[in-house]
């Protein structure tokens, strides 16, 4: 153990180490350099505006406007509705809304703050597990470059955030494991908060209260024995857990009352209904594999060198847990046991829901090539002791060690940055276009049901009514209802728009194929294609009268037309 004596002469060193002023302005010119990437592709695709990338990046913009506008947490003014995975999110989002300039600007801001914060976290990770200066640095190297990371932070979702906090509790948890901190284990309390920025959070809060049991010491021949907690053990993790359900029992009490269950809407949105727990599916976790794999190759493969390395270090001055290879492995593990039977893999877009896992990928493929870069250490040290010498053909062939290293990473860093521009081109071309369309068309008072509610319920005035259930979850039981009698689940959809009655739909005629049928009451007034299209449900977006239509559009928009509506600016999106 060490002492106090020690703690304090050693921590103003370890300090002047990791605040190297050289280093921390080499990494931060490094990550904007490479954010400046996915900044300089959104820019081009919009002709100078700016755009998020997904249509769930506005409708965390519309819960945010009408939080800052003291209407409540919804997608429509005054009506409540639990359909927010990251309520912290929302709030921060909702106060930058309130400062001036655009929205989108301030958003894709907090997430790069997030985005380098994140990355100095993974050095101060690096570092507690045991790694030398020079491969922490490569950790924060590879955290910058990998693509998914730096399409978060210009996404306007949540993941930078909960990457963010949830790699501060884990370095808390390091601290307090290995005997920084006797008082209460105040990582729990982070990590319950990180279970508001998305609720994988309790996951790895349940993660980390199992790593604080799991302490073992080496018995006679290096066998590991398991030492029971203590009662002081035992109570601060009490105390650390009771810490944490005071910021998730609130919020958690507060969807009870809105919608009658602990859980957000949007998991029954996003589980087709909300399916409960199942056996493991296989399958997903080679999905979640391949998807890991696909951002950072040569990490994802030795990430389990690096657990394994994890587990040797049990016992031993070195030990540091088990808690990065637990949530490594337990996020997939769950996530496979709630994707529905039959159903496709919950990841969300491009497997965003699997991108607060790369940092820990990252961190533990590194921890896993520390035996190769000790044995290269080992290999130049002169017999005098002084520091290595390379020699021209060593300092070539580390050079090529290094570029065959990150090579992999910077292509797929490529790639996702291409991708990035097409995803806000592919939401600007449609939903936002035809928000845009209707903003200066639509009647005041006219109800419009769409499937994709962010643009529209964040551009328009207008109440909005949900069709995929996250703003009005009520649409399920018309799903369930029309399915038990031996009908489909568009005559459950079909049967929810006659209740609500709206004035116009706006919705994927590939999705939603009940309003093309024959005799179909509703008529298609308005079409916009999507060419190219992989961000959008489909390709094709229709604007539909309904039978209930009480005052017709503009005259201009009667006729249906292909022709293009302007797109987007950079100012605030309100009309």
């Amino acid at each position: 153990m060490v002492t106090p004596a020690r703690q304090t002469s050693s921590a103003p060193a370890a300090a002047r180490r990791v605040r190297n002023p050289a280093g921390v302005v080499a990494f931060a010119l490094l990550a904007l350099a490479l954010i400046g990437v996915f900044a300089a592709a959104q820019l081009y695709v919009l002709d100078g505006s700016l755009g998020l990338p997904l249509d769930d990046s506005w409708i965390h913009l519309s819960f945010a406007r009408n939080l800052a506008a003291g209407h409540g947490l919804g997608i429509n003014p005054g009506e409540l509705v639990a359909g927010s995975t990251a309520p912290l999110w929302t709030a921060v989002v909702a106060l930058a809304t309130l400062l001036p300039g655009s929205d989108l600007l301030w958003m894709e801001l907090l997430g790069v703050a997030l985005y380098l914060g994140g990355a100095a976290l993974v050095w101060a990770l690096g570092r507690r597990l045991g790694l030398d200066r020079a491969l922490a640095a490569l950790a924060v190297v590879f955290t910058l470059a990998t693509g998914w990371l730096a399409w978060s932070a210009l996404s306007g979702m949540e993941i930078s955030l909960f990457v963010f906090l949830s790699l501060a509790g884990m370095l808390l948890h390091l601290r307090e494991r290995s005997g920084y901190a006797g008082r209460a284990p105040l990582s729990l309390a982070v990590l319950g908060v990180a279970a508001l920025a998305r609720p994988e959070g309790l996951l790895l809060l349940a993660c980390a209260a199992a790593d604080r049991m799991l302490v073992f010491r080496r018995a006679e021949g290096g066998a590991l024995v398991w030492r029971r907690p203590g009662r002081g053990t035992l109570g601060r993790l009490a105390a650390g857990i009771g810490l944490a359900a005071l910021t998730v029992v609130p919020v958690a009490l507060l969807f009870v009352w809105i919608g009658g269950s602990p859980v957000p809407t949007t998991l029954a949105a996003k589980t087709e209904g909300g399916a409960g727990p199942h056996l493991p599916d296989l399958h997903y976790l080679e999905v979640a594999f391949g998807i890991l794999l696909r951002s950072q190759p040569w990490l994802t493969v030795l990430a389990p060198a690096g657990a394994v390395a994890l587990i040797r270090r049990l016992g031993t001055p070195r030990d540091r847990g088990l808690l990065p290879a637990l949530w490594l492995a337990g996020l997939p593990l769950a996530y496979s046991c709630l994707t529905p039977p039959g159903g496709g893999p919950l990841v969300g877009n491009f497997g965003r829901y699997l991108f607060p896992l790369l940092p820990v990928v990252v961190l533990l493929g590194v921890l896993g090539l520390e035996p190769v870069e000790r044995a290269v250490r080992g290999s130049i040290v002169p017999a005098d002791g002084e520091r290595p010498r390379w020699s021209v053909p060593r300092r070539l062939a580390a050079g090529a060690a290094l570029l065959l290293l990150l090579a992999p990473t910077a292509v797929s860093f490529g790639r996702t940055a291409v991708l990035y521009g097409r995803n806000v081109s592919d939401i600007a071309r449609g939903d936002v276009r035809m928000a845009r369309f209707l903003a200066a068309r639509l009647p005041e008072g006219a109800v419009v049901a769409t499937m994709d509610i962010g643009a529209l319920s964040a551009i328009l005035p207008n109440r909005i009514v949900d069709l995929a259930g996250i703003g009005d979850p009520e649409v399920y039981d018309f799903v369930h209802r029309a399915v038990a009698g031996g009908g489909s689940w568009q005559d459950g959809v079909l049967d929810f728009i006659k209740t609500r009655r709206p004035d116009y739909l706006v919705v994927f005629p590939g999705w939603l194929r009940a309003v093309e049928r024959p005799g179909s009451p509703y008529r298609r007034i308005l079409t916009l294609k999507v060419r190219g299209n992989v961000t959008l449900g489909r390709d094709t977006l229709g604007l539909y009268a309904t039978p209930w239509t009480r005052a017709p559009l503009h005259p201009a928009a009667e006729t249906p037309s292909d022709e293009p509506v302007p797109a987007p600016d950079a100012s605030r999106a309100s009309p």
